[in-house]
């Protein structure tokens, strides 16, 4: 009897650092978003330097996604985990002091170090504490409070923001942070590192690393021949990459369960398509909101919030749905219920009322919760215990990718439309092209999306 009560304990503790963590750096995420134009105000910025703001954080991140989780594995995922809220934390106190655009930047970029350990440990922790059955519920009780952060983010960080500045968003989280450090190291006593042992390949994640860097700066370049060059670049460097990782006694990322394992690859390839598609969605709406519709950053915060809190109410029952029923059909039908919300979203305008935007942007949220939950489920159902810190970072990394990719579609449409000006009421229109263009293109994305969770087939059980 005590040790099932000491069982539960400990997957309590489990998910409620997952969990809180997962809160803290989504909430961020999306306040961040509802403060740019206030960051603006402050340090004077053009369209893509503004943008660069949200998008060092995603760069860091997916840079050290991979490298991470190989460790974890390897070390132990507690302990990567327990550096990583530490630097999380501490860089986000330090953000709130920032002089400056550029420290800003490099803050962030240390934000991005921290959420990479976060990220790639997290999900691993309780698809580890947690037996195939109960799973898909804790997973959707994560997911959920990652909503719940993606949806208290605009309302509290456009409240903080309007009345205190927007360096009050990096303070709230430090007590978050705070409490999730005393839990790790004073409450959970389990470790996991099923890779004990193993080399880390250290080769590969320089590679990978360089890779993506390339490819993500060549995305906020283009449509300038040099950020085509280095997309290319970066390209090759990934094709390098994969090559490495199929003859590396002990790789960083085992690329051959993309191709030897269906449920596997095509849940993942399904989750970069879903993310490159929504990121960016509450980044323009954001924009739009505050500079066409001339709202407050509070108000524009509680328009935008109808998106994330159905993500955070269907989102626990998405996730036992997906114990019951193959995860497959519940992915997919959100993937589609997505593809039609933000083909909705292409027809806004100037004149567009908000008792439009407002169930539309529930119905990307339902979309949304149905698919995360029960998409994550087949990815963590799919794979052995050893690989969970792996498969884990991969599906947190292709996240990361996905939101820089959404981002490199925004600055790359902002930069054709609005060029290095600053969104004034003279280039209002153009912001409004760029938007709509990239409003289609998520369209198109999400329907591809659809194709590939339906391709997945059934998850084994």
């Amino acid at each position: 009897m005590k040790t099932g009560s000491n069982e539960n304990a400990a997957k309590g503790i489990t998910l409620f650092v997952a969990a809180t963590a997962s809160f803290a750096t989504t909430f961020m995420g999306s306040s961040i978003n509802i403060a740019l134009p206030s960051i603006d105000s402050e340090f004077t910025l053009d369209a893509v330097m503004l943008s660069w703001i949200a998008t060092s954080y995603l760069l860091a991140a997916a840079i050290f996604l991979v490298p991470f989780g190989r460790i974890a594995d390897i070390h132990g995922r507690k302990k990567i985990f327990a550096y990583g809220i530490i630097l999380y934390t501490i860089s986000s106190l330090l953000s709130a002091f920032s002089p400056s655009a550029i420290i800003l930047i490099c803050l962030r970029v240390l934000q991005g170090l921290g959420g990479a350990m976060i990220y790639c440990t997290g999900i691993a922790m309780v698809a580890s504490a947690f037996p195939l059955g109960e799973r898909g519920k804790a997973l959707g009780i994560t997911v959920a409070t990652t909503y719940l952060g993606l949806s208290l983010g605009p309302v509290l960080g456009g409240l903080l923001t309007e009345h205190f500045g927007w360096r009050s968003i990096f303070l709230v989280v430090v007590p978050l942070g705070v409490a999730v450090i005393i839990a790790v190291l004073w409450k959970m006593k389990k470790d996991w590192a099923d890779a004990r042992g193993e080399k880390f390949d250290l080769a590969g994640s320089i590679i990978l690393s360089l890779a993506l860097i390339t490819v993500m700066y060549g995305l906020s370049l283009l449509p300038s021949t040099s950020g085509f060059w280095l997309v290319s670049i970066g390209v090759v460097g990934i094709a390098i990459f994969t090559w490495w990782e199929m003859k590396a006694q002990s790789p960083v990322l085992n690329v051959g369960l993309f191709s030897s394992n269906a449920v596997f690859g095509f849940s993942n390839l399904t989750a970069l398509l879903h993310y490159s598609a929504t990121f960016a969605v509450i980044f323009f709406l954001s924009l739009y909101l505050q500079y066409i519709k001339g709202l407050s950053p509070g108000y524009a915060g509680l328009v935008l919030v109808s998106q994330p809190i159905v993500m955070a109410v269907f989102s626990p029952a998405a996730g036992r749905l997906s114990d019951r029923v193959d995860p497959r059909w519940v992915a997919s039908a959100g993937m589609a219920l997505t593809t039609i919300g933000i083909g909705l979203l292409h027809l806004l305008n100037e004149k567009t009322p908000l008792n439009f935007i407002i169930p539309v942007l529930a119905l990307v949220g339902l979309g949304a919760a149905l698919f995360s939950s029960p998409n994550t489920n087949a990815v963590m159902s799919s794979i052995d215990e050893k690989l969970y810190g792996v498969a884990s970072a991969t599906l947190a990394t292709l996240r990361q990718i996905g939101h820089m990719t959404s981002m490199g579609i925004a600055m790359m449409l902002l930069s054709m439309y609005v060029g290095k000006a600053q969104i004034i009421p003279e280039n209002y229109c153009l912001f409004l092209e760029s938007m709509k263009m990239a409003f289609l293109i998520f369209t198109v994305l999400c329907f591809i999306g659809i194709l590939t969770s339906l391709a997945r087939g059934k998850t084994l059980r």
